[in-house]
């Protein structure tokens, strides 16, 4: 049951970023259009539209792929090529794992989800279904580990896999555990797009939703990603009470419901994110 989704418009600025610049000349998501290094924009485009097809690519696939002219997707290939982010192979281009590096720091968390695997490993062993690890990336859940338990009909969600954050446990929880006074842009800019029948689509339901776990400091989902499947997460926390993510346990509704969820799983899961915190440093 591995959930493959297609890649989404960037989410609106506003969550787990540094306060912007504001100024007269501020556009509506608070950047000052000066401070905009168009060339830096169409560069990362470039290195999305790899990430999208993952595939190499000839130059007019880059070009038409990222609406670049071929001349402005030459340019940044050359580019890439020579800082050695990108190989050309006669027509066609590729990225080289350099590029992992980018991302390294922010998908290591410090270290943080080395501590955890041992904890994740043991808990999908224990429970005998996949387990994933997420953080926030505006309004989506990227996932940085996990472990797969493999059976007949199991979940499985990649590293560095994005999903939309107000249909996911994991999602749900990340959001619920912002600061007080992020929720009011928050619910208003989040798009909720319906999945399934079973999504929740309106804010004012959204809102209680994120309200009750918040409050009970966990979050099960009941085939809103996709049917027939469910999930319930936890967040994970350093000593000092910092959120560096959160884990989930995703389970098909064959195998449970959710009231044996919360009653067998969730003990579990606490127990582990606990764990993850008491080994963590800071």
């Amino acid at each position: 049951m591995t959930k493959s989704t297609p890649e989404k418009p960037i989410a609106p600025a506003g969550l787990m970023t540094a306060e912007p610049d504001r100024s007269d000349d501020s556009d509506a998501s608070g950047m000052n259009p000066r401070d905009y290094v168009s060339s830096l924009g169409r560069g990362l485009e470039v290195l999305r539209a790899f990430n999208r097809t993952g595939r190499k690519m000839t130059l007019s696939q880059v070009a038409a792929e990222t609406g670049h002219t071929r001349a402005g997707a030459r340019r940044i290939l050359l580019t890439l090529v020579h800082e050695g982010y990108a190989v050309a192979d006669g027509k066609l281009f590729d990225l080289t794992p350099l590029v992992l590096e980018l991302g390294h720091s922010v998908l290591s968390s410090k270290g943080v989800w080395e501590v955890a695997k041992p904890f994740i490993d043991h808990l999908s062993e224990d429970v005998r279904e996949s387990v994933s690890a997420a953080v926030l990336d505006n309004f989506d859940v990227v996932y940085v580990s996990g472990a797969q338990y493999h059976r007949v009909i199991s979940v499985g969600i990649s590293v560095g896999s994005r999903f939309p954050a107000h249909c996911t446990a994991n999602g749900r929880v990340l959001l619920a555990a912002q600061p007080k006074e992020k929720w009011p842009a928050m619910l208003r800019d989040i798009e909720l797009t319906k999945l399934t029948e079973k999504t929740v689509v309106d804010r004012a339901a959204f809102k209680k939703v994120l309200e009750q776990v918040r409050d009970q400091g966990w979050s099960m989902v009941d085939q809103e990603l996709e049917i027939g499947l469910m999930s319930i997460s936890a967040p994970v926390r350093t000593k000092s009470g910092s959120l560096v993510g959160a884990i989930n346990v995703g389970v098909p509704t064959l195998r449970m419901t959710p009231r044996e969820m919360v009653a067998e799983v969730l003990p579990k899961l606490q127990t582990t994110v606990s764990n993850i915190s008491k080994a963590l440093i800071g």
